[in-house]
């Protein structure tokens, strides 16, 4: 496990907005607390330095794993996942028309879709919950 200080946890959660970088899942409503992710993983070559760092929910971090590229199911082709510090989400996903899902607009978006689940039946569900509440689709900053 990563000894990554104070300091660098909270100015990671606030660079974040307190949401995941993967599926915008805000800190004030998921169960738990959201995970610092290294985004190139360790296990691939990826640092504790803080432009490697990002914060995720459970879900996605577990999906996500150690990997970094994965296929995209349009040009079959093998792509990197998105990175929340250095890409702009809007740029490669979009909500569906209910909200509920994450479309990929791009190779990159598509193949991480994938690759971290962002549809899976428990995140779809309870965003049709969060969007009954007013709580979805969430604003971001980032």
């Amino acid at each position: 496990m990563s000894q990554l200080s104070e300091a660098v946890r909270t100015r990671v959660q606030q660079q974040a907005n307190h949401q995941c970088g993967y599926c915008l899942s805000l800190q004030k409503y998921v169960l738990g607390i959201l995970e610092i992710d290294h985004i190139t993983p360790k296990a691939a070559g990826g640092s504790d330095n803080e432009e490697n760092l990002w914060l995720a929910c459970r879900l996605c971090n577990a999906y996500k794993g150690t990997q970094t590229h994965a296929r995209d199911p349009v040009t079959n082709r093998n792509t990197k996942l998105f990175n929340p510090r250095q890409q702009k989400w809007v740029r490669h996903f979009v909500w569906s028309e209910d909200s509920a899902c994450i479309v990929g607009l791009t190779a990159c978006g598509r193949a991480t879709v994938l690759a971290l689940q962002l549809n899976n039946p428990y995140a779809v569900t309870v965003r049709q919950a969060w969007k009954a509440a007013g709580w979805h689709p969430p604003n971001f900053k980032y």
